[in-house]
């Protein structure tokens, strides 16, 4: 028996179109109290859906084919819609969906910040320009905003409210009638408070709606033949701050600095962690020892950048919101 999260549990009975599942347990508890708003279901209860296991994993109640093709109708549907495009694998699968079934009705936009890596807005341009797509870039302004540079624990809320607010004002003006992002299945059960400002702003989720996880939107990236297929997750720059610790643009831009100094080993994965005067380095398993072997090298370019003191440790997505005491 798999326990999936109150989010996933809730989205899967809304959604479901079929009782693919062989057993389905909903289940009354307040687990999480009223922390996260997406969670609060009727009377603050929360349901948690029992599904036998597979190999290990949730059965799929519907086949990839099947998925795929519920995005697409989900898109088609739209007649007209902005994407919110970072150039991650989950928002470039939604802009090339919705380019395969509206053509130049569809717009690719990306926000640019002082949060996004040169490195990734550049690979986005290029990414979208490749697709064929209809791109722009937009600043976005969540640096004026105290609640998000506090660094509280749900900052992703005031960063998405933004980025989305900023996208409602083009779409109007583009004459678009929708919104849509990258949000998928998996994302229910994590800590996303960006989730609460889509929901606030009406966007719409394609993948998610379609009942997509991530490894099956990678799968089906990989069938389309897009390259970025397997390419890691890459949030904010913002996200290697401890929550509580101002976020500033010297942080990032050293943070910036340091994780392109660790690219240069070969690293595909990795996250450089800001504790004031120490940097925290996250790689996953089969790069510690590369990590290791360079580390006289890294101490240098880092004491360069203002760290006294490198850790170095196995990446964990979401480290850091373990101070929270929610899932990573």
């Amino acid at each position: 028996m798999h326990l999936l999260s109150p989010r996933q549990a809730f989205w899967y009975l809304m959604q479901s179109e079929r009782h693919a599942a062989e057993s389905l347990v909903c289940l009354a508890t307040s687990r999480r109290g009223d922390r996260d708003p997406l969670c609060s279901l009727k009377a603050q209860s929360f349901c948690l859906l029992g599904v036998m296991a597979k190999d290990g994993g949730v059965e799929d109640l519907m086949d990839l084919e099947a998925k795929h093709q519920k995005a697409r109708n989900i898109l088609q549907s739209l007649d007209s819609v902005i994407v919110a495009y970072s150039g991650g694998i989950d928002s470039a699968l939604v802009l090339r969906l919705a380019m395969d079934t509206l053509g130049d009705q569809a717009i690719g936009v990306t926000a640019d910040s002082a949060s996004v890596p040169r490195k990734e807005l550049s690979e986005a341009k290029r990414l979208a320009s490749d697709m064929g797509a209809r791109h722009l870039v937009i600043q976005t302004e969540e640096f004026k905003n105290e609640n998000y540079t506090s660094n509280p624990g749900n900052r992703c809320y005031y960063c998405k409210t933004e980025l989305y607010g900023k996208l409602r004002d083009l779409a109007r003006e583009k004459g678009v009638q929708h919104i849509a992002n990258g949000t998928n299945v998996d994302d229910l059960g994590d800590h996303r408070p960006g989730l609460i400002a889509a929901d606030e702003l009406q966007v719409i989720s394609p993948l998610r709606d379609a009942g997509l996880t991530k490894a099956e939107v990678r799968e089906l990236a990989k069938q389309l033949g897009m390259e970025v297929w397997d390419k890691p997750a890459s949030p904010c720059l913002s996200s290697r701050v401890p929550y509580g610790s101002v976020v500033t643009l010297e942080k990032l831009s050293n943070i910036e600095d340091a994780e392109s100094f660790i690219d240069g080993l070969g690293i595909r994965e990795r996250r450089v962690r800001h504790f004031g005067k120490k940097a925290r380095i996250e790689v996953n398993a089969s790069d510690l020892k590369t990590v290791q072997n360079a580390l006289p090298g890294i101490e240098e370019r880092f004491r360069e950048l203002g760290f006294e003191e490198v850790e170095v440790t196995e990446f964990r997505s979401g480290n850091l919101n373990a101070a929270l005491g929610v899932k990573a």
